[in-house]
């Protein structure tokens, strides 16, 4: 007998181990799938589909990839050159606990975290709830009317509040005035966004602000509340100081100092924002954090960003959903007034269970635990022979070090903390809730230890008689938070069952594929999340001294080394904490790079009718003016009106902005002439990374004439969606515009000629790009290719399936490729069918949800159509199984046209099915209970229900109600 040979050592080692666990299909499934397409191998079909003219010369040079358990292994030392200091620098960032009901159930939680932007608003009622009680929480804190579901960060919606004041006021103005002690990094965004739009922006003591305005009109005024180094100001004079002037007025609150203070609103502000960071999310290195914004009613239709609203469903019964899109950038696209597509859905959830899970007594006693510990702490000092430079403060103290600042300040990072310096000769101290009472005693012995021989204070001599140093004519006497769902969840039990309550509502990837084409919905792989809440990652201030962030600096090298293989840039700021974040960073790259060539009058921007809507709209914020170019019948740029509109503004043109694939799901093949062509004419082409997905390891933009390039971390590079957000935007661009990248000068970080920063942390949301660093590290050049070729294999493999019963708009129609060619993603025509049969787009994706899956992309870019992108992680067997649905879809609108059910009265224009209106009441419609249940036999074993009938979008525009529906409004249904 033959004894067996045994296996290679190496083949039992196998590094690639994640790569299979990450692409869906294995090579028998492949097998199959190629069958039913035509080509015989998936590197004929890609040669197939992918121009030769773009393929990239060599492979990404990449680390070979490591298994999940090496990778988190050499991740964790990476971590660990992080130092991790109790931090009293404040500046808009402190330590908080997330409560473990809510890190488990929800941070860690692939229920929520790998949820879509509820646009589908049937099977997003659960993130929807969550986000109307974080718009409820903010405006009952803030006394204001009205609230978005979130930012992306303070200083970016200090920027957003800068524009809303200067498209709702009266002023013709375009100076704005900020107060002396708004934080820094909110002072530097604001100009950077407001010197493109030509408002300038000046500074102003608080004190002065009155008198500046009677000498020079301004259309609005920011006011920080505290401000950055502690003080709470009675901001009354000046709010009426600035309405006297015409002139509205902005306040940055903290949420958590609030709930003691008299709010913005009582004040009179006219709008509010701030971060709801200390509300249960980790520092983070500076993010991911939800910021708000809040106005008076007045203003509600120009509230940038998401707006979730209450309307009814079919049933009547109340129902959540996004309210007033037509805001929205992906609607007004050049017309939008501001460009946020991702905001910071998750972190919302986060921050508005925390309050939930407090309540509004609870919140109250953190607050006042803090107030009280920092009053101690001022007496501690005082004591000691230490000057305060105010009588007044939340959580932070002001303190007169003169020549001994930096001397302090060493000692206290020897004792394991870090001070700030306030100014050339102060410091300031911050509190938090995870401060504790040996905290100010070793504050206390490091302040001793400079002052001599003065004996240091005992804080039991302070605990019962110190009193907060909070002024009294700024106490709240307002109520806060009195709705039920913030006086009912207190115990961890009725917790644990609501956050389960809402995510039962909802459909993530942990149920079912999510076919959404252009938002790359792909695994977000266990082992990638598990770092982000590694303390050496979460517990870090974005200000903290360089030497412990180290961690941080060479994750940012190895990640933007790692994407510039990927890309072919020379460049990559990851500062950028959106997709529309990165993209206005590149076009304020492209016209630094024009002003320093002195051709700063180049203002036009070339963008194709089939663009992403944040396009335009990035376009806009930075000044230039958009000049539409047309598509052939092919859904490629149709380049004879290229070179016209190139000829018409040559002098004037900026750049154009292409999306690769475009976001038809085109390879368009003449896309390094069209780069040719906007060169010639001494333009900058700026590729969307949206579509990267279909690229990696194929091609890189910036080797077939990409000049500037964002990504979508949040899509190619496995980051999470979160429900719609955080996202990371990368900017990366090509050597000469390099010097043009984003800086951070409240960081340290600034470069000759830059355009300054665009997000309040200098890495922006840090906390979550191990995630990236992840997945690139486990899948090596090979794996990362093999994604894309599986990516465009699953969707040609989705268009094979259903080109004989749905039209498949813009294919290739590549001879031998059954469905015509596609890139990553297909767009099902439905036009034809609704003059057929009455049935449209929506009723298709409301009817995929009976069947238990989200809907694809609806009516974009096309109206009338849905795009389809499977991605690369979905098995055949889900493959199968969406196709399964749309094939049995299309049998039932077959009969709608052939009469056998009524056009108004069928399962599509019914759907989605609610388990009550199947078993209430007498069923009058002309298909069974079971057509309506279980139109696949396979929805017997596992059954999604949709927890509300379709939503009525009119009446809830018509009716804008945004914050918490009384409880009597459900039990009457």
């Amino acid at each position: 007998m033959t004894t067996p040979a045994l296996p290679r050592l190496s083949d039992l080692e196998n590094p690639r181990e994640f790569t299979a666990r990450h692409i869906g299909p294995d090579a028998a499934d492949e097998a199959r799938m190629l069958a039913s397409i035509g080509p015989a191998s998936r590197r004929a079909l890609i040669d197939a589909i992918v121009p030769p003219s773009i393929a990239r010369p060599a492979p990404m040079d990449l680390p070979a990839p490591l298994t999940e358990a090496e990778a988190l292994t050499e991740l964790k030392a990476l971590a660990g050159k992080n130092r991790v200091l109790t931090s009293h620098l404040g500046c808009g960032y402190f330590g908080t606990h997330t409560p473990g009901v809510i890190l488990r159930n929800i941070l860690e939680n692939p229920a929520w975290y790998t949820a879509y932007t509820p646009y589908q608003a049937e099977i997003s009622q659960g993130r929807m709830e969550a986000l109307v009680n974080f718009q409820t929480m903010v405006t009952d804190l803030t006394g204001m009317a009205i609230a978005n579901a979130s930012m992306l960060d303070e200083a970016t919606a200090a920027a957003e509040a800068m524009t809303l004041a200067a498209r709702v006021g009266k002023s013709k103005s375009t100076r704005f005035v900020v107060a002396h002690d708004v934080l820094p990094q909110s002072l530097e965004v604001i100009q950077t966004r407001a010197k493109p739009l030509g408002i300038s922006v000046d500074q102003v003591h608080a004190t002065e602000i009155a008198a500046s305005l009677a000498a020079a009109p301004a259309f609005a005024v920011l006011l920080q509340y505290p401000g950055v180094n502690g003080q709470i100001r009675d901001l009354r004079p000046i709010i009426d100081a600035a309405h006297a002037a015409g002139a509205l007025a902005i306040v940055a609150a903290d949420l958590l100092a609030l709930t003691l203070l008299t709010s913005p609103g009582e004040l009179g502000a006219d709008i509010a924002l701030g971060t709801t960071q200390r509300f249960g999310m980790p520092m983070g290195a500076g993010g991911p954090h939800a910021a708000y914004l809040a106005t008076q009613d007045a203003f509600k239709r120009s509230l940038p960003g998401r707006l979730v609203g209450v309307s009814i469903d079919s049933h009547g019964a109340p129902a959540y959903r996004l309210s007033l899109q037509t805001r929205e950038q992906h609607i007004r696209r050049e017309k939008a007034t501001s460009n946020i597509c991702t905001a910071q859905v998750l972190p919302a959830v986060v921050a508005s269970m925390y309050a939930v899970y407090h309540g509004p007594e609870g919140l109250t006693r953190i607050a006042q635990r803090v107030a009280r510990l920092t009053a101690i702490l001022a007496e501690g000092l005082k004591a000691l022979g230490w000057t305060l430079l105010h009588d007044s403060a939340f959580d932070t103290l002001q303190v007169a070090a003169g020549d001994r600042r930096d001397a302090l300040m060493a000692a206290a990072v020897a004792a394991g903390r870090n001070l700030r310096a306030a100014s050339a000769d102060t410091l300031a101290i911050s509190l938090d809730e995870t401060s504790t009472r040996a905290d100010v005693e070793a504050l206390w012995a490091v302040f001793g230890a400079a002052a001599g021989d003065t004996p240091l204070p005992s804080l039991d001599a302070y605990a019962d008689t110190v009193a907060p140093m909070i002024p009294a004519a700024l106490v709240r006497s307002s109520a806060f938070l009195t709705h039920p769902v913030f006086n009912t969840h207190h115990s961890e039990t009725e917790m644990l069952r609501y956050i389960r309550a809402l995510s039962d509502k909802d459909l993530a990837l942990d149920r079912s594929m999510i076919p959404l084409g252009s938002c790359t919905m792909k695994l977000n792989a266990t082992s990638e999340m598990i770092p982000i809440t590694w303390p050496e990652f979460a517990q870090v201030h974005p200000f903290a001294p360089a030497d412990q962030l180290a961690g941080y600096a060479e994750l940012n090298a190895q990640l933007t080394a790692w994407l510039a293989q990927a890309t072919g840039y020379k460049g990559i700021s990851l500062q950028p904490n959106a997709g529309s974040q990165g993209e206005y960073a590149g076009l304020l790259a492209i016209q630094g790079w024009h002003a320093s060539r002195g051709e700063s009058h180049r203002n036009i921007c070339l963008i194709p009718e089939s663009a992403h809507g944040t396009n335009p709209a990035s376009a806009q914020m930075v000044g230039l003016q958009v000049v539409v170019v047309k598509c052939d019948a092919n859904g490629s740029v149709d380049l004879d009106d290229l070179r016209a509109k190139c000829e018409k503004h040559a002098d004037q043109l900026a750049a154009i902005m292409i999306t690769y694939p475009s976001t038809y799901g085109v390879f368009e093949p003449r896309v390094r002439e069209l780069c040719q062509l906007v060169h010639d004419f001494g333009g900058r082409v700026y590729v969307d990374g949206a579509n990267m997905n279909a690229l990696v390891g194929l091609a890189a933009p910036g080797e077939f004439g990409g000049d500037v390039s964002h990504l979508n971390l949040h899509k190619t590079f496995c980051i999470p969606h979160g429900g719609g957000g955080p996202g990371v935007g990368p900017v990366c661009v090509v050597e000469d515009l390099v010097p043009f990248l984003p800086g951070h000068a409240t960081a340290g970080e600034t470069r000759e000629g830059g355009v300054g920063a665009v997000s309040a942390a200098p890495l922006g949301n840090a906390a979550v790009l191990p995630i990236s660093w992840m997945y690139i590290r486990m899948m090596g050049a090979e794996g990362l290719k093999a994604a894309t070729e599986t990516a465009i294999l699953n969707a040609n493999y989705v268009a094979a399936r259903l080109a004989a019963h749905y039209d498949i708009h813009f294919s290739g129609g590549i001879d031998g490729i059954q469905g015509g060619g596609v890139a990553h993603e297909c767009i099902l025509d439905l036009r034809p069918l609704k003059e057929t049969s009455g049935i449209s787009a929506e009723d298709v994706a409301k009817r995929l949800i009976d069947y238990g899956f989200h809907a694809p992309t609806l009516s974009f870019p096309v109206a009338g159509t849905l795009m389809v992108e499977p991605t690369e992680s979905e098995s055949l067997a889900e493959l199968d199984r969406f196709c399964d649905a749309m094939i049995a879809i299309r049998a039932e609108i077959a009969q709608v046209e052939s009469g056998a059910w009524p056009r108004e009265d069928n399962p599509l224009k019914n759907a989605p099915h609610t388990a009550a209106s199947l078993v209430s009441g007498e069923w009058t419609h002309g298909y069974s209970r079971e057509t309506a249940a279980y139109p696949v036999a396979s929805l017997r074993r596992t059954k999604y229900w949709s927890p509300v009938g379709r939503v009525d979008n009119v009446h809830g525009d018509r009716n804008l109600f945004c914050s918490c529906v009384p409880m009597s409004a459900f039990e009457s249904n």
